[in-house]
Parts: structure tokens; C-alpha cells; sequence
């Protein structure tokens, strides 16, 4: 006969966590169509695209902010925290790493 494991926590995910990780989901779509667009036009990029990248980066300060805060809390899940952290830096070099390859031209 099987014995049933039951592991019982207070655990629980935080809000700010899924936050984290929903805004920088959203700014990478974001940066993926504005830079697929911008490559449709040969590189002519026009004041809305710029002005999506300059919201997406600001979604992703505060998507970093809010996974690093989360990743302190007690007593909660760490899969949110590290996924919305990591994602946010990763987007972030990415825009640096556009920003960069705008100024050597």
C-alpha cells in the first residue's frame, strides 16, 4: 500500500513576483515587435517605436524592482521572483546592447 505524502507550508507566490514577471513579458513583446517593424522599414524607425522602447525599459526598471524586492520576502515561492529578475536583466542588456549598436552608426 502506497503511502500519501502531504507537505503542508504557508508558502505562497507574491504579487509582486507575478507582477515582475508579467512586465517584463510584456516589454520584451513589445521590443520584439517594435524592433521586427523597424526592421521592415529598412531601419526607419519613427517617434512611436521610440516611444514604445523608452515605456518598455521603464516596464522593465520596474519589473527588476519589484522581482528583487520579491526576492527578499519570507515565506514565499522563489519562481516568480528569479524568472521576472532575470528576465528584466536580460531585457534591459538588450536595449543597452541596441542603444549601443545605434550609436556606432
Amino acid at each position: 500500500m502506497k503511502r500519501k505524502n502531504y507537505i503542508f507550508t504557508n508558502k505562497k507566490h507574491s504579487d509582486k513576483a507575478i507582477m515582475s514577471t508579467i512586465l517584463g513579458i510584456i516589454s520584451m513583446v513589445s521590443m520584439i515587435i517594435v524592433i521586427y517593424l523597424t526592421y521592415l522599414q529598412e531601419g526607419n524607425a519613427t517617434v512611436g517605436y521610440g516611444m514604445t522602447g523608452v515605456f518598455a525599459t521603464i516596464f522593465s526598471l520596474t519589473g527588476l524592482g519589484l522581482g528583487l524586492v520579491s526576492l527578499r520576502e519570507k515565506e514565499t515561492y522563489k519562481l516568480f521572483p528569479w524568472l521576472g529578475t532575470v528576465i528584466n536583466v536580460l531585457l534591459l542588456a538588450g536595449i543597452a546592447f541596441l542603444l549601443y549598436l545605434g550609436r556606432m552608426n
